[in-house]
């Protein structure tokens, strides 16, 4: 099966890409054909006003995965932009998508929500409006075919109206306010790029014809579009592409320092590149169980991430069960249990971490590797284009 995936040059790794991305590929890359690319393009849908750590940030990702067991020899590990063939054909795509595949894409809207904090505001509106549609559709003088679906795009019509109203001053302005978002905010994020960035997803893994792509559930509207795509594609010009299938593997949650989702952003992540005073340091500054105070008071290791750590790390369950027993009855104090996970974590990251440090030692070979990656992909991308424009009758 050939394998299709990426990932945008955010800098260096932390754990929580390990588990949720990195060991998964490692285990594709012993059975598959698999094309791994660092996707700066796409990093530009969301952070084009800041570009001067772009290149310092790929050339991370570009060691961190060589370090933890990407190999160049059983796949291809090229870097988007390098492969020009992309944005051909991420064009050629947009042209036969229809802008309301890209507007109803729900991780669309989730995702510029997230970013602006918007999500409480819109459900809010669609909470307040849903009464009103439902009277407004029973006024209807038409047959409703599928009143449900007439509904929900009702309701996010109309609660999009009421979020670009509140931007553009015909709403109180104390709730701007309260949500700390500027105007210019809203409309950074709103940009074909970020609108249609799953298109050019959708060149990034058809432009290799990919089969599989490894993907958390989140994505799977992602990979649902890339389908519809390439059938809207095959119907209109013949077969030329696969229709790729999500590749869902379960990966274990790693919190952060302070217990929520690990990430960059968040100022709470542990990294590959991290040395062991800092490993130590930031394991010592760990969020615990609140309730438990003092050395003697019974734990909830259930709810603390430092014993989320010790059943990722520490590889004996024996050990793993006991800790969890003595904090449940008071007699494991949340340091020495800290001071133990910090032993834990150092034995699985100090292999990768010396092999990090190897890496970095040449990095004129690290670069080499995906340039000769990116050429490799590009022959094969060239490939796929050809067909492309022939069916298109572009040549």
């Amino acid at each position: 099966m050939r394998v299709v995936s990426g990932m945008r040059p955010t800098g260096k790794l932390h754990l929580g890409h390990y588990f949720g991305v990195i060991r998964n590929w490692v285990e594709l890359q012993r059975e598959h054909q698999t094309f791994f690319f660092i996707a700066d393009w796409h990093a530009l849908t969301t952070a084009y006003k800041r570009t001067s750590d772009l290149q310092r940030n790929i050339r991370e990702v570009m060691i961190d995965w060589l370090a933890l067991g990407l190999d160049p020899e059983r796949g291809y590990l090229f870097i988007q932009s390098k492969v020009k063939e992309h944005a051909e054909l991420h064009l050629l795509f947009s042209m036969i998508t229809p802008k309301s595949w890209l507007e109803w894409n729900p991780t669309y809207k989730d995702m510029k929500f997230n970013l602006l904090r918007l999500q409480d505001v819109a459900l809010q509106f669609r909470g307040g409006l849903r009464d009103v549609v439902r009277e407004f559709m029973n006024m209807i003088p038409y047959r409703v075919e599928d009143f449900e679906r007439l509904e929900e795009r009702l309701l996010d019509d109309l609660s999009d109206t009421f979020i670009a109203a509140l931007f553009e001053g015909e709403l109180e302005p104390e709730l701007l306010k309260e949500l700390n978002v500027s105007r210019r905010d809203f409309y950074d994020t709103d940009t074909y790029g970020f609108l249609g960035y799953p298109v050019l997803q959708a060149a990034d893994i058809l432009i290799y014809k990919g089969e599989g792509v490894p993907v958390g559930e989140d994505q799977l509207p992602h990979i649902e579009l890339t389908r519809e795509i390439a059938r809207r594609f095959n119907n209109l010009y013949g077969d030329v592409f696969p229709e790729p299938s999500a590749l869902l593997t379960e990966t274990p949650k790693v919190p952060g320092t302070d217990g929520r989702k690990m990430s960059k952003s968040y100022n709470n992540a542990i990294f590959f590149a991290d040395t062991r005073e800092e490993v130590e340091r930031k394991v010592m500054g760990m969020f615990t169980d609140p309730q438990k105070l003092r050395r003697n008071d019974p734990g909830r290791p259930n709810i603390c991430a430092v014993f989320t750590y010790h059943r990722l790390f520490t590889g004996d369950r024996e050990k793993v069960d006991q800790i969890e027993k003595d904090c449940r009855a008071g007699k494991l104090g949340c340091v020495e249990c800290k001071r133990m996970v910090i032993e834990s974590l150092e034995s699985f990251l100090s292999p990768f971490r010396e092999r990090r440090d190897e890496v970095k030692k040449d990095l004129r070979k690290v670069e080499e590797i995906f340039q000769e990656g990116s050429l490799r992909a590009r022959n094969f991308a060239l490939e796929t284009m050809e067909e492309v424009r022939s069916a298109m009758n572009l040549k």
